[in-house]
């Protein structure tokens, strides 16, 4: 893997248990970007630890294992199993799902975030990075929750919520209705929400969101990205990584 793209890696979201995901269609091309809903497919905890995890830590970059319960027991279960395992550099926590005793969606309330950051500080020395979801009024109120409770960094954005009907058939494009815009159009959602969490929190920030080019991700740089990932644009393009790093100028920093 000498060539690989990327200065490190994010696993796909894992949860507590398997999962076998949403009914097909999962994604539907846009013109500017793409609308999934996956529904979070995976083998679970131990599945991940058993058969996903060897074969990642052969990639020679630092691994960030993303990580979605439903509560703070189960995101302590988890976060505490990956804390003992050295291939894992870092967590994310995935805080788009409700938790199941209050009913809120943790990251679009400030007060859950912190409570389960509160929760999760004390199980694991590694860093935590929580992903925001846009699909909020203040997502900087809950950046912000995010460090109070500990966070070591916070990522933005995720999916913005879209939906689309095949008009050749009338019905929905995705199986579940509805699912998660991602790609160029949210671009500049991405960046708006970028600089209002730059100019309220203190910690690194991994912006995202429709990167493409050297020009985007210096764009998320000046709005007060740390690091920049990308996500879409590599399924155009396996190598974007490596390509929109070196599109980058000089003194801007390489993509994650």
């Amino acid at each position: 893997m000498e060539h690989f793209p990327f200065s490190a890696f994010v696993s796909k979201t894992i949860t507590l248990d398997a999962r076998i995901g949403n009914e097909p269609q999962r994604i539907w091309e846009t013109p500017a970007g793409m609308i999934n809903s996956i529904g979070l497919p995976n083998k679970g905890l131990e599945g991940f630890l058993a058969d996903d995890l060897p074969e990642l830590e052969e990639l020679p970059v630092p691994l960030i294992v993303s990580v979605m319960a439903t509560g703070r027991e189960d995101f302590g279960r988890m976060v505490a199993a990956l804390d003992e395992r050295d291939e894992v550099s870092a967590l994310e926590l995935n805080v788009s799902c409700p938790n199941v005793h209050s009913g809120l969606i943790v990251g679009e309330q400030p007060e859950e975030t912190i409570a389960l950051l509160e929760a999760l500080r004390s199980l694991t020395s590694k860093p935590l990075i929580v992903k925001l979801t846009p699909n909020v009024a203040d997502p900087a109120a809950v950046a912000v929750a995010a460090e109070e409770g500990g966070a070591d960094a916070v990522s933005l954005i995720n999916t913005l919520k879209a939906s689309a009907i095949d008009p050749a058939t009338g019905r929905p494009g995705i199986a579940a209705g509805h699912g998660g815009l991602s790609g160029p159009a949210v671009r500049p959602v991405a960046v708006a929400q970028l600089r209002a969490v730059a100019s309220a929190v203190s910690v690194p920030i991994i912006g995202m969101g429709g990167v493409c080019s050297g020009a985007d991700a210096a764009e998320m740089l000046h709005a007060g990205a740390s690091l920049v990932a990308v996500g879409t644009e590599s399924f155009r393009d396996p190598g974007a990584g490596a390509r929109i790093a070196a599109e980058l100028p000089e003194r801007s920093s390489p993509t994650e």
